[in-house]
């Protein structure tokens, strides 16, 4: 059994339909990337897997547990945790408080074993424990994003676009972070327009397309076809 099951799911806003039938699975360990360009749909399959919108039709199956249905709150709780598009910290917090609050909802009885464990992994936080959050610089603050979401005992990291404007030395330091967690057998789903990069760390990719999975298979088998890289990875 799949760790992450989605079948057939068809949702959208309003009257407008964005996803039109999605399929995809995601195995216990793996590092699956989810690739295509802004208004392929990716936004609003991550909010319909974080429980904030309700998909028209499918399922969605997390370790067997039917999530579809299921509010945001319940999808946390279940270990399915979302580190957002635009970071999403609280400017106005410190370092720790914006920590703290990833435990809200899971991990409480470990969560001062897991903030020793986020600033082992992320020590420049730990330099800043006190600052506002706000105040730090771009790269600080994905890190802060991507800690706060592993204070929540993730069984699966959904990453919304961590590289998004960072400079090309810190998107290098993200991927290479990225790719240790996926060592560490943390199960990711990685959401990106950063296709080189994400195909270099993936074990498997999806490409969608106008609310539609057109690729399915190998990072390897994507890039060897010359008519798959051009026509929905614009390579």
């Amino acid at each position: 059994m799949s760790l992450l099951q989605i079948e057939g799911i068809r949702a959208g806003y309003g009257a407008v339909e964005i996803l039109r039938g999605i399929d995809l699975h995601i195995e216990a360990g793996e590092l699956v990337a989810l690739l295509g360009s802004n208004g392929a749909g990716k936004t609003t399959l991550n909010a319909v897997l974080s429980g904030l919108i309700r998909p028209w039709a499918g399922q969605v199956r997390f370790d067997g547990q039917d999530l579809t249905q299921a509010g945001a709150r319940a999808v946390v709780q279940a270990g399915l945790i979302q580190v957002p598009e635009g970071r999403k910290i609280f400017p106005n917090l410190s370092v720790r408080e914006n920590l703290e609050l990833g435990a809200y909802a899971r991990g409480q009885a470990r969560r001062e074993d897991n903030l020793t464990a986020v600033l082992t992994r992320f020590p420049r936080l730990r330099e800043r424990l006190t600052q506002l959050a706000g105040t730090m610089s771009g790269g600080e603050q994905q890190m802060l994003a991507i800690g706060r979401g592993l204070m929540a005992e993730p069984r699966l990291l959904i990453l919304d676009e961590p590289s998004l404007g960072l400079s090309p030395l810190l998107v290098e330091e993200l991927f290479t972070l990225i790719a240790q967690l996926r060592a560490d057998g943390l199960s990711i789903l990685l959401v990106e327009q950063n296709v080189g990069q994400s195909l270099e760390i993936a074990d498997r990719a999806y490409v969608m397309e106008n609310g539609q999975i057109r690729f399915d298979g190998l990072p390897q088998d994507l890039l060897a076809s010359d008519e798959l890289r051009q026509a929905y990875l614009g390579l």
